[in-house]
Formats: structure tokens, sequence, C-alpha cells
């Protein structure tokens, strides 16, 4: 009876037990899964691919820096020989080097941020070329999205509370017409209308970044001539993209003045101005500001066509030259930089979005 009644041997405390306690992770493997390491891994290899096609692709186009170069010097009257020489001399290229030797320096360039140097103005720097004209892009991108954006949101804010209203209605239209046309369609427009047939400006003073003999400084004089400068594509900038935002914010707005808590807050007698700000509005933008850090970037690419219609010296003429004359180097590094813009802004929305929502990192 006392075998019978003999004590169970007390449960195993191995590692596989319930009670065992958790092996932690290494350090090295919770980096690698972190959110945030994957986004930005993910972001680094859609830059690396889209880096590698930009390459082939641009040596895919019929003809290379010296036969175009050679082309243009033969319609002088040049003989090809004399202008296939001159081209040779002029040029930093080299058409006998193999292709992947170019893709080695390409690769090893970008991992070094070293860009090389440009073909058709030998012992200028791709980065030297791009400094030069990217700020004049990013300037005009910049202040005519700002300027799109607050109004879209008040406008669709407004849209929202006075729906089904008059000013809804033609609020509406306006936005719907505007969210359609292209915006290198409202730069032509603006010139040819508001410059030419109406006369509201001379389309030839505005053209360029700046006034001969103003010079980039801080002062009044040189914010004031950029600024100028940079009217006609700021406006059409705004007049582009407003009427998105305007319908996308009066659908936002239009759902948050659905939820409870606004209503709990009329109930408790809060003026309206309070409540369109600390409740409607807040909650309303909230859901939108992964799609503002996308705008930004995607415009960059959207601008060479504005720019070139507005002859503004931004990045746009800078590609269509590279293009034209086969720079490789200055063709690669401002596709790169333009893909960039877009997959840094796809990266901060993203990211923004999880710390608004932290659920999303799960």
């Amino acid at each position: 009876m006392a075998t019978e009644l003999a004590a169970a041997p007390p449960p195993e405390t191995g590692d596989s037990g319930p009670s065992a306690p958790r092996k932690s992770r290494p350090l090295l493997a919770r980096i690698w899964r972190n959110y945030v390491f994957v986004k930005v891994r993910k972001a680094a290899v859609v830059v690396f691919v889209v880096a590698n096609v930009t390459f082939f692709l641009g040596r895919a186009m019929p003809g290379d820096p010296i036969d175009v170069m050679a082309g243009r010097l033969t319609q002088g009257g040049m003989s090809m020989n004399e202008a296939r020489a001159i081209a040779m001399h002029s040029l930093a290229y080299d058409p006998d080097a193999p292709l992947y030797e170019q893709w080695w320096e390409f690769i090893t360039g970008i991992l070094t941020f070293d860009l090389g140097g440009t073909i058709n103005r030998p012992g200028f720097s791709v980065t030297d070329a791009i400094g030069a004209y990217l700020p004049w892009t990013l300037f005009s991108i910049g202040v005519g999205t700002l300027i799109a954006i607050s109004l879209g949101l008040a406008l669709g804010m407004v849209m929202a509370y006075k729906r089904n209203k008059v000013v809804d209605h033609v609020l509406s239209v306006v936005a719907s017409v505007l969210g359609a046309i292209p915006n290198y369609l409202i730069a032509m427009v603006l010139v040819v209308g508001g410059g030419m047939y109406l006369g509201w400006f001379n389309p030839i003073e505005l053209r360029g970044t700046l006034s001969p003999g103003v010079q980039p400084e801080f002062s009044f004089v040189f914010v004031g001539d950029a600024f100028f400068h940079a009217a006609l594509p700021i406006i059409t900038y705004v007049l582009a993209i407003i009427g998105t935002w305007m319908l996308i914010m009066k659908a936002s707005t239009t759902e948050v003045l659905g939820e409870d808590y606004v209503t709990v807050a009329r109930a408790r007698g809060l003026r309206d101005a309070r409540i369109a700000t600390a409740y409607v509005g807040r909650n309303a933008v909230l859901p939108l500001v992964a799609q503002i850090a996308i705008s930004f970037g995607t415009l960059v690419g959207g601008a060479i066509f504005v720019e070139q219609v507005l002859v503004y010296k931004g990045v746009g003429g800078l590609l269509l030259d590279a293009v034209n004359y086969r720079d490789y180097p200055l063709l690669q590094g401002l596709l790169i930089i333009i893909t960039s813009c877009v997959v840094i802004a796809n990266l901060v929305s993203d990211l923004l979005y999880s710390r608004l929502d932290p659920r999303i990192q799960n």
C-alpha cells in the first residue's frame, strides 16, 4: 500500500517544459526582423534594382555618346571620321571599355556615394551637375505642394461641412476637373492663356531660375527673384494636385463627422470651431499622413515635363539633355535620385503610419 501511494516523481524542469524560460532571440535576429530595419532593407533593394535596370537600359538605347556627337558634327558638312575623332577627344567616354567593367565601376561608385563624372562635360562630376539643378526643382515642388495640401485640406473640410449644398457642388466640380488634367497641360494653359492671350505676364521674363546679375545669397533680392521665376511652376503644381486633396479630405472629414465622439463633443456644448480643429480636422488628417509623404516624392519625376514647358532650369532639362546626348553617368544619377525620392517618401509614409497605428508592426 505504501508503495502504491508513493509520491509521483516531480515534473521535469528541462527546457522543453511549459514553465521553462524562453530563450531570448539573438540580437542580430531581432534587428533583422525589426519593422524599421525591414522597411529600410526593402527600400535599399528597390533602389539597387532600379539602379541596375537604369544602367542596362541606358546602354540599350541606339547609339553611344560618340555616335550622337559625331552625328551632330556631320550635319555641318564634316566627314564621319573627323567627327568621330573630335568626339572621342572631347568626351570622357571609352567606347571599347567592356560592359562588365563599366558596371562594376558604377556599382562601386554607388556604394561609395560617387556617381562619377559626366561624359559631355569632362571634369564635371555628376554630383555637381545634379546639385546645381535639383535644389530649384525641390524648391518649386516643395512650395507648390505645401500650398496645395494646405488649401486642399481646408477646402475639403468646407466641402464636408457644406455637403449637398451649392458650395460643395461647385468645389467638387472644380476639384474633379483639376484632378483630371495633367500638370504639363496646366502649364501650357498658363503660358498660352495667361501670358499670350490675356497678357497677365510676360512668359519670356519668367524663364530660368534667376534674373541676370542676381547671385544666390541670403537676401530679399535673391528670395524675391527666386519666387518670381518659380511662380508659374508653383501655380502649376498647386492647380495640378489641389483637386485631389480636396476630394480626399472631403471624404475623410465626412467619415469623421459621423463618429460618436463628435456627437458627444457637440452635446457637451463645445464651440464649432474647437470641434472642427481639435476633433474633426485632426482625426481626418491622420489617415492622410502617408499620402502626404508620398506626394512629395512622386512629384519630382512629374516635374520633368512641367520644367520643359515653362523653361525652368531644374532637373527636367538636365534629364532630357542626358537622354539626348547619351550621358550615361548623368542619366543614371538623375534616375537614381528620382527613384530614391519616391522610395524614401514611401518609407517615411510607412514609418509615420506605423507610429500612428502600431498594430501594423505586428
